[in-house]
């Protein structure tokens, strides 16, 4: 391994994607992830009901899921997902897999053994390499890509892979959940959650040369600390006898809404968001008027909506939000590495053009966030 001059620079030299099966329609998602037939008649009828909010609310206009409606059968995992984003990623970059010298995996999280990361290293038919797993709901692609870019610029590798998949479908048809005790924050989860994969390959450079996105910034916080969690499932930290986890439904995963939501969401100088973005933005300056793209990671484009009037405050302009959610569903922490391959290969950049991200999520209000800036002639 040749030594790189340090702190180097870390630009992205590939990316790729890959969102399983067709592109379904809302009104399609119940047959593929299943009717819940066997739920509480009271929570079937609430079920009608939200059905149709949601998809006022989220404006999706597709989803993907890993999954055949007719068999039953998933289609993909989020190894699978994984290695077909990384390959399209690593070509992109004109590399080939046994060059890459370090792996950092991100996904919201995962009860494998051994880790993802080495088994998309496995896959890839990499001999040897570095490897990191990251587990940490959506912020998990965000700190990935801090731990890769903190490698690279202290010059340990030269390169780096970085993947985030989801399958969230797996958590949400209907054969997962013990429908008789099922409960509403464990459902409304269907109708935005969707499932893919997305991958980046970055190279340390000893300084800045020719075209290209470099990554300027990481940062990552957790400002839970003092909140309840407000997303996640109940199992213990310990393995649970499956019978008696099933039983009492400790496997289903929940998210809080409405008021209890609202109210943690929210401080006395804004939302959580805003002033994490406000921390980050403190220690990493950006020129509001250079923002080209600002990536607002939330499953949602009304929430997306209000946390970019928040934004106007520190100069970010709203036209500037770049979301795909409408196209494909949210897929969860991949979609910050899915926006930015479709603004590589799908816009074009201008010298000091700057991409901003910032992410919370609320299982534990952690957040983190990314500045790219694309250097070279027009």
């Amino acid at each position: 391994m040749t030594s790189i001059q340090h702190p180097a620079s870390v630009k992205i030299i590939g990316s790729g994607s890959f969102l399983p099966g067709e592109a379904i329609l809302p009104d399609q998602v119940d047959y593929y992830l299943g009717q819940l037939t066997e739920a509480p008649e009271k929570i079937r009828k609430w079920l009608q009901r939200v059905r149709i909010l949601m998809k006022e609310l989220l404006e999706v206009e597709y989803y993907h899921f890993a999954l055949d409606p007719k068999t039953r059968e998933f289609t993909e995992d989020n190894v699978s997902m994984s290695v077909k984003a990384a390959r399209e990623a690593i070509t992109d970059a004109g590399m080939k897999p046994e060059e890459i010298e370090l792996i950092v995996y991100g996904s919201a999280h995962q009860d494998q053994m051994p880790t993802a990361s080495v088994r998309i290293q496995e896959v890839l038919g990499i001999e040897r390499c570095g490897e990191l797993s990251v587990h940490a709901n959506c912020t998990s692609a965000y700190k990935a890509l801090l731990l890769a870019h903190e490698l690279l610029q202290s010059g340990r590798y030269r390169n780096a892979l970085v993947i985030s998949s989801s399958m969230s479908s797996s958590e949400l048809v209907a054969e997962y959940y013990n429908q008789t005790l099922v409960r509403k924050e464990e459902l409304f989860l269907r109708y935005f959650l969707s499932d893919g994969a997305s991958a980046l390959v970055l190279q340390a450079e000893p300084e800045r040369s020719g075209n290209g996105l470099y990554l300027d910034y990481t940062y990552m916080e957790s400002a839970g600390g003092k909140k309840p969690s407000a997303m996640g499932n109940r199992r213990p930290a310990y393995w649970m006898n499956p019978k008696e986890e099933f039983a009492k439904g400790y496997h289903h995963l929940a998210q809080m809404f409405q008021e209890e939501l609202r109210a943690n969401f929210h401080e006395a100088n804004g939302s959580v968001f805003l002033n994490g973005l406000k921390r980050m933005l403190a220690l990493h300056p950006v020129d509001p008027r250079k923002i080209r793209f600002f990536q607002v990671n939330f499953p949602s484009k009304h929430i997306s909506e209000l946390v970019m009037e928040e934004c106007r405050e520190l100069g970010i302009d709203r036209n500037t939000l770049y979301s795909k959610m409408a196209t494909m569903g949210y897929i969860g922490p991949p979609m910050a590495f899915l926006c930015l391959d479709r603004i590589r290969k799908e816009e074009k950049l201008n010298p000091g053009d700057i991409i901003l991200s910032f992410v919370t999520e609320v299982s534990k209000f952690m957040q983190a966030g990314y500045v790219l800036k694309y250097e070279g002639r027009s």
